[in-house]
């Protein structure tokens, strides 16, 4: 069985994009193809969460439904936790396209003693959609916030044995400053192909 398996969120509505976000198309990937390179360096599994059919069948890769629709980034991860059959999953939102191996590999080196290891961004808001769980405990109480009506994925956070990795901790890798670049509208999107050419040149 696998130690670590990884998975994208790609099942928001991109209300604000106006198109699939997963299926931008950033340095000559699409962001789901950008992601899963990126989690290859950890994770030899790459599962798509909440994926249209279409998508899923064009990015090669398994997927698994929501199991609470409709419920937001916490039941994002909810799904990723009980379809991992690890004891370690790293989740990704799928708007977040500058992530990198080296990334991964730093947050994974960090999970001895822990439930949740979460980078916290550099404007000191923690990202729970680029972190790693430990699935067994992590799903449990997921399942039991849900149960309550909860659907931020701070509250698990807040829950759990978790370590905040603070930006400092990050800030020697490669691309750190676009790590946590969120792609949600379309203003965002040329930004990003803006900041993805300078990078590519660099």
């Amino acid at each position: 069985m696998l130690e670590v398996e990884g998975f994208i969120l790609v099942g928001g509505a991109s209300s604000r994009m106006g198109t699939d976000k997963a299926l931008l198309n950033l340095g000559g990937q699409n962001f789901i193809e950008r992601i899963h390179a990126a989690l290859a360096s950890t994770t030899t599994v790459t599962t798509l969460v909440g994926a249209e059919s279409s998508f899923a069948a064009l990015s090669q890769l398994p997927s698994v439904p929501d199991i609470y629709v409709k419920w937001g980034a916490l039941g994002g991860l909810h799904a990723a936790l009980a379809a991992c059959r690890a004891e370690w999953a790293i989740i990704v939102a799928c708007d977040l396209p500058f992530v990198t191996g080296e990334l991964f590999v730093r947050i994974a080196s960090l999970r001895e003693k822990f439930d949740v290891i979460v980078p916290v961004q550099p404007d000191g808001r923690l990202q729970p959609l680029c972190a790693l769980y430990r699935v067994r405990a992590c799903r449990k109480r997921a399942e039991e916030l849900i149960a309550a009506g909860e659907r931020r994925p701070r509250a698990l956070l807040n829950l759990m044995n978790t370590r905040r990795i603070a930006y400092e901790e990050l800030s020697d890798l490669s691309g750190a400053n676009l790590f946590f670049t969120n792609v949600n509208t379309p203003e965002d999107y040329a930004n990003a192909r803006k900041k993805g050419e300078i990078r590519d040149e660099g």
